[in-house]
């Protein structure tokens, strides 16, 4: 069996970083079998919306880490897959009884219809230079945010209901209403759980380091370096930053759903600017490029917050202290070059120890 010495180095960061989230997944359910003592109520509400922080996270960083581009409406594919995605469970709440299909199918539509408005975005703004994308992402999400808050969609024997501005929809007895406008959706059955979080950061993360890892990956990088020689050597870039771009959206849509159908009750500002701040602090405090930088950073600083919540009057000075001193420690050169030799005696220490 090979090593992990005689891995490639991305091979071996691969392998320890889907390592990390199993060993987690395992400690945390080891941990919800103990009614007292074992994961509290604050963590327990707190898992689902971790696993679809991370995934978004995850699809940012292959965005703004990988490609290079920086995009400011990653809450708004969030909210596509969020909003379509519990429509589509409420509507097949009767034809797919089996929760775990029902969430899957629910998954899968709305990661297609986010990945479907990534490549309309993407066709005009990625043959540009400069900060196009991050201006044109963020009106994305603000207009989405606006659209959903006017949309209202039911489905009854007749079909599908769908009226905007005002509610026009005349259901018929038995009939759902999926979308309600201002109010957003509410949820029969939450049908999420903890397992499909983790379900759904795995096949992130393996979708994420075999694109990164690919011949297609190195060419979106090659891109990202320097646009001209990567297109000197008959690389399409545009063809590469839409792969990339494409990939993300789809990633957060499914984790929009995720989140969605783990909610009694949500509405469209959940998912307004301030989410895809919060969701490039993640890829930014976990290190550009960096996944299991960010899988942890997501994680923590969705905890951070709720962990604080006893501590009212100091808890968002304690969290941005947190978050200065996090930023501080990643970009401090002598820091690094500490944690460098460190790992460096400690790995020559455990060499002296084998001979």
């Amino acid at each position: 069996m090979t090593s992990l010495k005689t891995m490639k180095k991305s091979t071996r960061t691969s392998f320890l970083t889907y390592a990390m989230v199993v060993v987690a997944f395992v400690i945390v359910q080891s941990l919800r079998v103990f009614k007292d003592g074992g994961v509290g109520a604050v963590l327990e509400g707190q898992l689902i919306p971790i696993c679809a922080y991370i995934t978004v996270a995850l699809a940012l960083n292959l965005v703004v880490g990988v490609s290079g581009e920086l995009s400011l409406g990653h809450a708004g594919f969030m909210s596509i897959g969020a909003f379509m995605g519990c429509a589509m469970a409420s509507a097949l709440q009767d034809s797919v009884t089996l929760a775990p299909l029902r969430l899957a199918i629910s998954m899968i539509f709305g990661a297609v219809l986010a990945g479907l408005f990534g490549f309309l975005i993407g066709i005009p703004v990625l043959r540009l230079n400069g900060d196009y994308l991050a201006i044109v992402t963020l009106a994305f999400g603000e207009i989405i945010k606006s659209i959903i808050t006017n949309v209202y969609l039911g489905v009854d024997k007749d079909g599908l209901q769908f009226s905007f501005l005002t509610d026009r929809n005349q259901l018929a007895e038995g009939g759902i209403a999926l979308i309600k406008g201002p109010m957003g959706v509410n949820n029969s059955a939450r049908i999420s759980t903890f397992v499909a979080g983790f379900i759904l950061v795995m096949i992130t993360l393996i979708v994420v380091f075999n694109l990164v890892n690919s011949r297609a990956g190195r060419a979106i990088m090659a891109a990202r370096d320097n646009r001209i020689a990567a297109e000197s050597v008959g690389i399409s870039v545009t063809k590469y930053k839409m792969m990339a771009f494409v990939t993300s959206a789809a990633l957060a849509g499914a984790a929009g759903t995720l989140y969605g159908c783990s909610q009694v009750t949500f509405t469209a500002t959940k998912f307004d600017f301030n989410t895809s701040i919060l969701i490039l602090v993640f890829v930014v405090l976990g290190g550009l490029g960096n996944m299991w930088g960010t899988v942890i950073a997501a994680a923590a600083l969705t905890i951070l917050p709720e962990a604080l919540r006893e501590f009212a009057d100091y808890r968002m000075l304690v969290y941005a202290i947190v978050l200065i001193l996090v930023m501080l420690a990643t970009n401090n050169p002598t820091i690094q070059s500490g944690l460098s030799r460190l790992i460096q005696r400690l790995k020559a220490g455990k060499g002296g120890e084998e001979q």
